[in-house]
């Protein structure tokens, strides 16, 4: 009976070893799962915005005078004045013309010169 025992001590070790085992490797896999998603969300969301808003910061950086633009608003217009953060734009055509002070941050493109 003794060695009945000792077999049934000896199988239950090896049975809490590979239960050991297997609780490392479910614990590996729920690690990676975790971490893949994260991977997943910054290649999907967070590094195309960053590329865009690093382009929209190259755009207003370059901004000079005579620069046709567009406002967020949606007012189509050529730069006049640029003083710090602060652009004063000329708006419509002919006897209509009048002068708008915007915000840098307030463009959102500039208008491509049609190409002949």
């Amino acid at each position: 009976m003794n060695l009945f025992l000792m077999t049934a001590y000896a199988e239950a070790g090896a049975a809490g070893a590979n239960a050991a085992a297997a609780g490392a490797g479910g614990m590996l896999s729920a690690l990676i799962m975790p971490i893949a998603m994260i991977a997943v969300l910054y290649f999907i969301l967070i590094r195309p915005q960053r590329k865009k808003d690093k382009l929209t910061k190259e755009m207003l950086a370059g901004l000079i005078v005579g620069d046709r633009i567009i406002t967020i608003g949606g007012l189509y217009g050529k730069i006049v004045s640029i003083k710090d953060d602060t652009l004063v734009i000329e708006i419509g055509q002919g006897a209509e013309k009048g002068t708008l002070k915007i915000a840098r941050w307030a463009v959102r493109e500039v208008e491509k010169p049609a190409e002949a």
